[in-house]
């Protein structure tokens, strides 16, 4: 606050709400002063506010939000106040100008769009953090491991998604971390497709990108396999994107910054003819979202050294388009002298 002179700082996003607060419901705004730490929310919550964030002064919102934030801001008696400005819509971002204007319409608070206010101090995991990905991570490994034995050719690939997240959510999983991805075929060429109607079959690349929830923290980690007998075109692109992965993995550590890591994998991939077939970057931070900072891409322009704590996917790949694609992620928490594995699973 004070670098952006500011006297308060509006947070509307979920996670940065959550990470502040601890408080876990749907709906509700903070605002934040350096002596203060007010939070506005409807009836549903109040109990839970109580419970869950009793540090913060609840502001109830009996009626509109507006009235609500108006009330919050003359109680903290902010005159600048500092706005998630990736967050806030147009609608909701007139409800705030209209909640501390003024007569004509003249705003008697300055509202100051920014980015970036809370997500850097989630970049590096404490220990409680890190437990509780660690604990998502082995609920995937072991929901993977039991559904594997029942994938056949013919089971379309929404089936086999339901076998992994039904296996999750009875192993303990508040639910999944992110649509699970089950992509055959042609279908394993799209990065981020969603799985389909389409059967299993013998002999093609099946990419499965999964992750579990827990305590609020989420893991994520792909592995793509074959029924049957691979052929020797899987073989080679596989083999190309292990060595990709094993060689970021070994390579990775404190320091060494985002665009670096990605380079211990792309220059592997490149070196092989298939550095166009490795679009995306080579992974990105987990926590309460699953994709957050920091970065590890070849297209940073300002890339940051990686710190002990972060915890960051590694996942090389490749695609062809008409043919299917591999790709290999492992989950990991960046230490002084390397990474630790939170990922199980064979490869």
């Amino acid at each position: 606050m004070a670098e952006l002179s500011v006297e308060a700082v509006l947070v509307t996003q979920a996670e940065n709400r959550r990470y502040l607060s601890g408080y876990t419901g749907s709906a509700g705004t903070l605002l934040v002063t350096s002596s203060q730490a007010l939070l506005i929310t409807d009836f549903r919550y109040y109990e839970q506010v109580s419970q869950q964030a009793p540090a913060f002064t609840l502001v109830k919102q009996n009626k509109t939000f507006k009235q609500a934030l108006r009330q919050a801001v003359q109680a903290a008696g902010a005159k600048t106040i500092a706005f998630e400005s990736r967050d806030v819509s147009v609608g909701l971002y007139q409800d705030m100008r209209d909640a501390l204007a003024g007569r004509g319409e003249r705003l008697i608070v300055e509202l100051v769009p920014a980015s970036d206010l809370v997500e850097p101090l989630r970049v590096v995991k404490d220990e409680d953090e890190i437990a509780a990905i660690a604990r998502a991570a082995r609920i995937a490994d072991a929901a993977l491991a039991a559904a594997l034995p029942h994938f056949a050719a013919g089971m379309s690939e929404i089936e086999a998604a339901w076998q992994i997240e039904r296996r999750m959510r009875e192993l303990g999983a508040q639910g999944v971390g992110f649509e699970l991805i089950v992509a055959s075929g042609p279908n394993s060429a799209l990065p981020h497709a969603r799985p389909s109607s389409r059967p299993l079959q013998e002999g093609e690349p099946i990419v499965i990108d999964i992750g579990a929830r827990v305590d609020g923290y989420v893991s994520d980690m792909t592995r793509t396999i074959c029924l049957g007998k691979p052929g020797a075109r899987f073989r080679k692109i596989y083999d190309i994107v292990l060595r990709a992965q094993l060689g970021a993995l070994a390579g990775i550590k404190a320091g060494l910054d985002g665009k670096a890591a990605d380079a211990l994998a792309r220059d592997v991939i490149t070196q092989a003819g298939f550095g166009k077939k490795f679009g995306h970057g080579l992974g990105h931070g987990v926590g309460l979202q699953v994709h957050e900072q920091p970065r590890l891409s070849h297209l940073l322009t300002e890339p940051k050294p990686l710190q002990a704590g972060n915890v960051v996917t590694v996942e090389p790949g490749i695609y062809l388009p008409g043919w299917g694609g591999v790709r290999i992620e492992d989950l990991v928490v960046v230490t002084d002298a390397g990474v630790r594995n939170l990922t199980g699973s064979p490869k």
